[in-house]
């Protein structure tokens, strides 16, 4: 059954079946609802990986989107759970 949030029910439900979390595949799902599928997937890549950012910096953003236990992650762990969001 659709729900009123997901703007593209076929492309969240592809997302969730690969694992994605629901907070991103209902975003992907969102944005190219909105326009097509392949200027969503041209629009990322402009910011410098997670690799090259510093760990303060790295908190700064787990912070913002809600990564828990953030202060206790390696700089490492605070890269996966970035990409992994």
């Amino acid at each position: 059954m659709p729900r009123a949030q997901i703007k593209d029910e076929k492309t969240y439900q592809k997302l969730r079946d690969k694992g994605e979390s629901k907070e991103k595949a209902a975003r992907i799902a969102n944005a190219s609802a909105g326009s097509s599928r392949s200027s969503v997937g041209k629009k990322g890549g402009k910011s410098p990986s997670y690799d090259d950012w510093s760990k303060d910096d790295l908190v700064k953003r787990a912070r913002e989107i809600g990564v828990k236990g953030r202060s206790t992650m390696t700089k490492a762990q605070l890269v996966k759970a970035l990409r992994d969001h």
